[in-house]
């Protein structure tokens, strides 16, 4: 909708896209500029509810720096362009490299941003799919590799993740998660803090075990420290005290599990005595935890960021859901189940990749020799292999919303290596520290100028929203949308040139997403045609493109009109009426049966991959970390590196500091406000210190999505607040092993005066 020549104040509703909270907005604009941001008190999803970030929207849509043309290099410096010299020089680019290596050559960074963007998520699959690329990068391997990996081997797909229902538990223990600063993390939730002061006012208890006191300690009633990367060791104990105690209830699930006895012989030796000095957290809090859990009727633990990039990730991962499984606290009200969106996730259709099931390590990273887990390898494999000869080496690379150099292990050899590349393309919309080193940058709309329907997110969700939203701005007159980008770089890798009709790859690429759509048994649309879908479109507004995606997704969902099986359903255009949303219930219970994948329809308790690994969780346990151990963070006013070039978001007091316990300073000559040097086995950094009592003794913390100013950059706002980046420090091959995540958390450091 356009809002040109209208010089009165309008108010657009609209959803905020950059996190999981999925609040609903009041954007008041006025002569084409955003004035007022405020929440949707009339959203039937936040009520109201608005973080700092989502009030910031205006800014990134006006930002000066945001291109809206694409970029082409000229020596060290870009020019504009049009869209079809942007596409002709990608054309020759790739294509001079497929012809000269072959497709093993190429590769792609996913960034995190793909997953809030309705375009790239729906489409970077076709892109990926007609490249033949034989493998990818994402952020994924750097914050939640374990949970996929141990969703994926306990229910047979790598999206069911169960999340805690957090409007209706009286009891939560929440580890390696911040909401205060995040929001809900893989919880689709808005304003989680408002809900655990609920749970606290109705007599309930929240637990944060956390190395360090975050403000989301401030909304608790308790706060156990505990020794970064020892999480497993805390869960395997809990669970022990569980069987030791005959505590143990499955309560409807027992004819929906197996390997009931094989978690009990896993845990054996994780006594609570066992992991105590390990874990830092005394025996008995440790058994009363695990009591806790099973006896309060309505209780679960929470696990995220923060369990999963560590060296024990997917031991971690697995147990979360273990423990809440084992204390019946497990797909019913208050404990953690799995939502059902109404716009189905292109994620949840993915099946195991064999008919056993899901198989790792199939191959191995060129340089490195990093086994392969859900078809990636770290990372932080990616500078190696740009800048190690031989046979395979990287030539091009083409990054989706990604900023791998501040966001990823080995950043500063990543950074050494990206300009030796024979071709990178970037689908972005900044010039960026990773960008900054294109060929040709793709920009897309801009988050007011797109059409915003979350279906990954709301798949996480803790109550079962209905909410699309109108763009708010129309593109400028000429933008290619992101998914006509994705399609037409992927018409490139299939040797149609640049000026290719894209249409019948939309129609194919489409189609066989409609197939499985239709065959998900809670279809609307269950066993219908999927190409008479397809051309049930041709003619009309939607003939091609991400609405019609969305209508496709939203229609043949659960909740849809099924194409008049269901003529109640719903539709995109009836969501597009509805701008506060509907509210379609709570988070649906009893869904186990649905949900598991695996040919005979049960949970594995103990897969043979992940219960492998418990030796060397047992290692841990013997050895003696002496030394400090470094944590990351994330603040309310950031998301990660793509949030700090809005000045109303980082001004103010420095962000960007170490936090050190006030007997760790001591003990290293280390003063407040003064510079230190940290150390770590791979790099060192120089960074202004906080020292707060925060955080536990033995452990600091450095935030994440810093390290701005580097030459070339045009990002004029987070240039004037670089800050360091902390990956400068994190170990390239310190992994979770069998996910193969980086292991961020949790790094043996030094630190001394500057």
């Amino acid at each position: 909708m356009s809002i040109t020549d209208n010089h009165k104040p309008q108010i657009h509703k609209r959803q905020c896209p950059l996190c999981e909270a999925m609040c609903g907005l009041d954007i008041t604009v006025t002569n084409d500029e955003v004035t007022l941001i405020r929440g949707n008190r009339d959203d039937t999803w936040s009520k109201g509810y608005l973080c700092p970030k989502g009030t910031a929207l205006g800014h990134l849509h006006h930002d000066p720096d945001r291109l809206r043309a694409p970029m082409i290099r000229e020596g060290d410096t870009f020019r504009e362009a049009t869209w079809a010299e942007a596409f002709a020089e990608c054309d020759r680019l790739l294509r001079g490299v497929i012809d000269t290596h072959g497709v093993g050559a190429t590769t792609a960074y996913i960034g995190n941003p793909t997953a809030h963007n309705a375009s790239l998520g729906r489409y970077v699959g076709a892109l990926t799919g007609m490249s033949a690329m034989p493998m990818i990068y994402s952020a994924g391997t750097v914050d939640q590799w374990p949970k996929n990996v141990s969703s994926a081997l306990m229910y047979g797909a790598t999206w069911s993740i169960p999340v805690p229902d957090l409007p209706n538990t009286d009891h939560i223990v929440m580890m390696g998660a911040n909401p205060q600063a995040s929001q809900g993390s893989i919880m689709a939730c808005a304003d989680v803090l408002g809900h655990l002061d609920a749970i606290v006012e109705r007599g309930g208890e929240v637990i944060v075990i956390d190395p360090r006191r975050t403000g989301t300690v401030d909304h608790a009633t308790e706060w156990l420290p505990i020794v970064p990367g020892t999480d497993a060791a805390l869960l395997a104990a809990v669970c022990n005290e569980l069987f030791a105690t005959d505590r143990v209830d499955l309560a409807g699930l027992t004819d929906h599990i197996k390997n009931l006895d094989g978690v009990r012989a896993a845990v054996e030796s994780f006594t609570p005595d066992a992991v105590a000095s390990t874990c830092g957290i005394p025996a008995e809090r440790i058994r009363m935890l695990a009591h806790q859990l099973a006896d309060t009727e309505r209780a679960v633990l929470y696990g995220r960021i923060g369990t999963c990039n560590q060296e024990f990730g997917t031991l971690a991962s697995w147990l979360i859901d273990v423990v809440n499984i084992l204390c019946g606290n497990f797909d019913v009200e208050g404990g953690a189940g799995f939502a059902e969106p109404v716009v189905t996730p292109l994620a949840s259709l993915s099946r195991a990749d064999t008919p056993e099931g899901y198989t790792f390590g199939r191959w191995t990273s060129r340089v490195r020799g990093a086994p392969e887990v859900l078809g990636q390898v770290p990372v932080s494999c990616l500078a190696e292999e740009i800048d190690t000869p031989g046979d395979g080496q990287i030539k091009a690379l083409i990054t989706v919303a990604g900023n791998p150099v501040i966001s990823a292990p080995n950043a500063e050899r990543l950074d050494a290596a990206l300009p030796s590349l024979e071709a990178m393309i970037s689908v972005d919309n900044w010039i960026n520290e990773t960008t900054r080193h294109a060929h040709v940058i793709l920009p897309g709309a801009s988050v007011l100028e797109a059409l915003q329907a979350d279906d990954l997110l709301a798949s996480f969700a803790v109550a079962t929203p209905a909410r699309v939203s109108a763009p708010v701005f129309d593109p400028p007159e000429g933008s290619v949308p992101e998914w006509q980008t994705l399609l037409r770089l992927g018409a490139i890798f299939l040797g149609m040139g640049a000026d290719a009709d894209i249409t019948v790859l939309d129609n194919a690429f489409t189609e066989a997403v409609v197939g499985q759509l239709v065959a998900e048994p809670r279809s609307a649309a269950h066993g219908q045609d999927a190409a008479e879908i397809v051309a049930s479109y041709a003619g009309s507004d939607r003939a091609q493109g991400v609405e019609r995606f969305i209508d496709i997704q939203i229609r043949t969902g659960p909740y849809g009109d099924g194409y008049g099986a269901n003529p109640d359903g719903l539709t995109l255009d009836k969501l597009l009426a509805e701008p506060n949303g509907l509210m379609m219930g709570p988070m649906p219970t009893g869904r186990t049966p649905e949900v598991v994948r695996h040919a005979d329809g049960k949970i594995d308790l103990a897969p043979e991959y992940i219960v492998a690994d418990l030796p060397r969780l047992a290692e841990r346990l013997a050895r003696t970390d002496e030394g400090l151990l470094l944590v990351s963070r994330r603040h309310v006013r950031s998301n990660n590196s793509w949030m700090h070039n809005v000045r109303t978001l980082v001004k103010g007091k420095d962000r960007c500091t170490l936090l050190v316990h006030p007997d760790d300073a001591a003990a290293n000559h280390i003063t407040d406000g003064a510079l230190a040097t940290v150390r770590s086995e791979h790099g060192s950094l120089d960074v202004a210190v906080e020292v707060s009592d925060e955080m536990m003794p033995g452990v600091v913390s450095l935030p994440h999505g810093w390290g701005h100013n580097k030459p070339g950059t045009q990002m004029s706002v987070a240039n004037e607040h670089a800050g360091v980046n902390n990956n400068i420090l994190a170990l390239p091959e310190f992994v979770d092993v069998l996910s193969g995540n980086a292991a961020v958390n949790g790094i043996p450091v030094e630190i001394s005066p500057s």
